[in-house]
């Protein structure tokens, strides 16, 4: 197959959750910032601002091109919600450029707004309305996390913005957004979760992106972080306090205790069920989950006085970005294997009854 074909393939496989791969190396690069490592950090932001781009460029085709199957992923409740990695790529991306390019960082919040609110109130009011076969929370699975990952993201970036340029008007939507994230949070642990519980499980329904379970509360902590940055004079700051920073701690405690069970998950996946171990895009959705962590344990354990919870945030570092390299191998050897007639993970998901 010519080039042109392979990139036309891949674009009309595009999956919902691509971006994940941005979100993953942003993150990563933003924790190595932490441990003192530019070089790796300014490497990570080369790879993930080029991968943005070429993502971008690859949604506006095939939107253009293959409008159906966008629209047909969008209603599928399996899949649907990884167009919320788009929001956090836009968000994660310009969380880095703040420090040297704060225009940059407010141009790429302004992007993912609109993507946000399609995604609320035009995707998820279509799965709660639109025509079924059957309820969407029968296909709830990890991917519905990203939901709030893209949703904090927000209160992230805002928050970020305004501390470091001190303009004393975003404090509100911040805490606004984190608020709206925690509530999600809530909804959609105990949707999935007892979706796990009371339905049989097999190998490939036991997918990667059960690692955002972690992620979300990661991004919510890192979050609750940039929103008690703020002045303390703010009233929204002053009647909010204490119950960020409790609940913030609480978050933070909630994603250690999952971690374990979700190393459990992939060793009966690949142990016990001996599921091959091949190159799918939702694998970055696992290692964005320990970058994440990794950046806001940092983050936190400097905040409030932790030295033990910075500390695993340092060592945490260093796991995701091994994690990193695991994975770009396998997408480096998957691409190199010309596999474009192959039925893709997300399509074996959105086909799935």
């Amino acid at each position: 197959m010519k080039a042109g074909q392979r990139i036309g393939a891949a674009v009309r496989k595009l999956p919902p959750g691509a971006f994940a791969f941005v979100m993953a190396t942003g993150i990563v690069a933003a924790a190595f910032s932490l441990v003192d490592q530019p070089a790796v950090t300014m490497t990570l932001l080369v790879v993930a601002v080029a991968g943005l781009v070429a993502l971008l460029a690859a949604l506006v085709w095939r939107i253009l091109r293959h409008w159906k199957l966008v629209y047909a992923d969008a209603r599928n409740p399996a899949i649907a919600f990884g167009y919320a990695t788009i929001v956090a790529a836009l968000n994660v991306v310009g969380a880095l450029f703040f420090s040297f390019a704060p225009l940059v960082t407010v141009v790429l919040l302004c992007l993912s707004a609109p993507f946000w609110l399609l995604l609320t109130y035009g995707i998820a009011a279509g799965l709660m309305l639109g025509p079924q076969e059957g309820p969407p929370a029968l296909k709830a699975n990890g991917s519905w996390f990203i939901w709030v990952v893209a949703t904090q993201s927000i209160s992230v970036v805002t928050g970020i913005i305004d501390h470091g340029l001190e303009w004393n008007l975003l404090g509100l939507i911040a805490v606004g957004m984190w608020s709206i994230g925690v509530i999600l949070y809530i909804v959609l642990t105990v949707i999935i979760t007892l979706r796990l519980l009371t339905t049989t499980q097999d190998a490939f329904g036991i997918r990667p992106t059960y690692w955002v379970y972690m992620g979300a509360t990661a991004i919510t902590v890192y979050a609750g972080w940039s929103i008690l940055s703020l002045l303390t004079d703010l009233p929204i700051m002053q009647a909010t306090h204490d119950f960020v920073s409790g609940f913030t701690f609480m978050l933070w405690a909630f994603g250690v205790w999952w971690t374990p069970l979700l190393v459990i998950f992939g060793l009966w996946r690949h142990a016990v069920k001996r599921y091959p171990v091949n190159y799918e895009s939702e694998l970055w959705s696992m290692v964005f989950p320990l970058g994440m962590f990794s950046v806001a344990s940092i983050h936190l354990g400097q905040l409030l006085g932790l030295p033990v919870v910075h500390d695993m945030g340092v060592i945490c570092t260093w796991i995701a970005g091994l994690a990193w390299i695991a994975v770009a191998i396998l997408m480096i050897r998957s691409a190199l294997r010309n596999r474009d007639q192959e039925q893709t993970t997300t399509e074996k998901i959105a086909a799935a009854r």
